[in-house]
């Protein structure tokens, strides 16, 4: 049409149109943005009714305070969701880190994981400053969906013993072995019966709430068991323990010059690594998630890094929790309609405000609730239905998966994502490392031609094919390594001490290293089948005319070509390559 401009078109101002159609209920007018205003508040509400239980539970699973919890929650929206990283995604305390804080603070207090994590903050900026927010992509899926899992396992024991209104004993293998004993002490104890019931029945409805139809099913599964569970916690004769909240402002721990002394300690620098690793990992691992989730604007791999590592920075000087990305907030806020970062924003607003105006409310939940909650946020992280799925698509990643899930569960994060790490390299290794070795004997000559990557991970394959053309007793010994696209240092060396041996005892050796020409004279090898090489081209010309130069038919090998004289298949008989 003349003089219309289509969508996404710019006016004489150089702006983008708007979609001015009249009345403002255009693409874009400001019907649409008053629409999209109304939900992204909607959403906002929601993702805060889900994120209130979360950083409370976190909080308790990590062995702090639960305003710690909740002051995170509202750098996570007012801090993190402010910058232009992730327009959906919600952060927070992350359930998967939970069990690394407690190890942290068990380890060396509360007051010192504020330096941890202000610093983990500013590494996670410096990384996406220099732009290495993509590396984290890099990592396997494999390790990180062992990671994940290695996290769920003990998230859900740790946490069934609050569920029983119990302490957990204390290292992963400590609570699994501690269960049965647990199990033993609920059912002599009617209180803790009636709080293991609650938790019980808070992962029940996690489950199986979002199938309830109508609008209730949209209510979050988590606010529905707190109220069920403050219900219950206000009955006669029920004495449940239940959560314990201060004052906001008064559970701020800045840290002084004693924290700041001890980042020359090598527990310290080793977990402000361990936080900047995981806190980075989990939180790109999410976006790219969460992209898959809408159509919106994608992530900022590297903006995002930044927004994360300002809101750890603003936790550590406030003395707060490490924030993550989460799936579960930023599903619900995908879910719930969100189009623009304010709904992520305002959700930390209504945590920040429900804090200070209603404490009182926050006394009211049960702790078994919140444990509850966090047991069913470790059976996600541990996805069992994950295993199976990598066991039929590839065995080796699932080794790789498994075992980073049970180094973690045996030892500590960092030690077990670091093994997964190094297994996965492994693995990418071996699976590279293809050596191809033929070897037969003609006449007076034992000949090993090798092809493919010679690398020291094939080492004992080589070494058996030199061996067994020296034990053939022949005179000659032919050694054609044209093909190999890579041979590494312990092979050549190998391949080189062989040939020096071999001659030194009489015997005569040709070696054809990488990259060396045929010797004059050679016969072409026998043809075996369809070649892999590229078809030689002759240029094009500017003009067109030129054709493309018929090649040798087959070829068999990069330096060689010749003509096959057997009769060509029928289906080829007019093919353009041989007109």
């Amino acid at each position: 049409m003349s003089g219309a401009k289509g969508l996404g078109a710019k006016g004489a101002d150089g702006k983008g149109l708007r979609g001015e159609v009249p009345g403002g209920k255009g693409l874009g007018g400001k019907g649409g943005a008053r629409r999209d205003l109304a939900t992204d508040i909607t959403a906002s509400l929601v993702v805060f009714l889900v994120a209130l239980p979360l950083c409370i539970g976190v909080a308790v699973a990590s062995g702090v305070p639960a305003e710690l919890g909740i002051i995170s929650g509202v750098i996570g929206g007012l801090v993190v969701g402010a910058v232009r990283g992730s327009t959906l995604q919600v952060s927070g305390p992350a359930a998967g880190l939970a069990a690394l804080v407690a190890e942290t603070v068990a380890e060396v207090g509360v007051a010192m994981l504020g330096v941890i994590v202000l610093f983990a903050g500013i590494l996670q900026i410096i990384l996406g400053l220099v732009r290495l927010g993509r590396m984290f992509q890099a990592i396997s899926v494999a390790v990180v969906q062992g990671m994940l899992a290695g996290i769920g396992v003990p998230l859900m024991f740790s946490q069934a013993y609050p569920m029983a209104d119990a302490k957990a004993p204390g290292t992963a293998l400590e609570n699994m072995a501690g269960i049965p004993g647990l199990l033993a002490a609920v059912l002599t104890n009617p209180q803790a019966m009636i709080a293991t019931l609650l938790g019980v029945v808070t992962i029940v409805l996690s489950f199986v709430w979002k199938k309830v139809p109508g609008p209730a099913g949209k209510i979050p599964a988590a606010l529905v068991a707190v109220g069920i569970g403050m219900v219950v916690a206000a009955l006669p004769g029920v004495d449940v323990k239940t959560l314990q909240v201060g004052n906001l402002l008064n559970s701020v721990q800045v840290p002084g010059g004693a924290q700041f002394a001890a980042l020359a300690d090598g527990t310290i620098i080793t977990a402000i690594l361990t936080f900047t690793v995981i806190a980075s990992a989990e939180s790109l691992f999410t976006a790219a998630a969460v992209d898959r989730m809408h159509s919106g604007p994608r992530t900022r791999y590297n903006t995002e890094l930044i927004a994360q590592g300002a809101g750890n920075t603003v936790a550590g000087i406030l003395g707060a929790l490490p924030i993550t990305a989460v799936v579960a907030r930023s599903s619900a806020n995908v879910q719930a309609g969100a189009k623009t970062r304010l709904s992520r924003t305002l959700h930390g607003l209504w945590l920040l405000l429900f804090a200070l105006l209603l404490p009182q409310v926050l006394a009211l939940i049960p702790i078994s609730v919140l444990a509850g909650v966090l047991v069913h946020s470790g059976w996600k992280l541990f996805g069992p239905a994950e295993f199976p799925k990598m066991w039929r698509q590839d065995r080796g990643e699932f080794a790789v998966m498994t075992l980073t899930m049970l180094v973690i569960v045996a030892t500590a994060l960092l030690e077990g994502v670091l093994f997964g790490l190094a297994a996965g390299i492994v693995l990418a290794a071996l699976r590279m490392s293809q050596t191809v070795i033929r070897q037969h004997v003609e006449q007076d000559t034992a000949k090993v031609v090798m092809a493919g990557n010679a690398t020291f991970l094939r080492l004992p394959k080589v070494i058996d094919a030199l061996e067994a053309a020296a034990a053939s007793g022949k005179p000659r010994i032919r050694l054609d390594l044209t093909g190999v696209t890579h041979l590494d240092h312990a092979c050549r060396q190998q391949v080189e001490e062989f040939t020096a041996q071999q001659r030194g005892l009489g015997l005569r050796v040709e070696l054809l290293m990488p990259g060396e020409a045929k010797p004059a004279g050679a016969a072409p090898p026998a043809f075996e089948g369809p070649a892999t090489a590229p078809l030689p081209r002759r240029p094009v010309t500017t003009a067109g005319e030129a054709a493309v130069e018929p090649p040798p038919w087959p070829t068999v090998d990069a330096e060689w070509f010749y003509l096959d004289t057997r009769p060509l298949p029928e289906e080829h008989a007019r093919s353009p390559l041989v007109g």
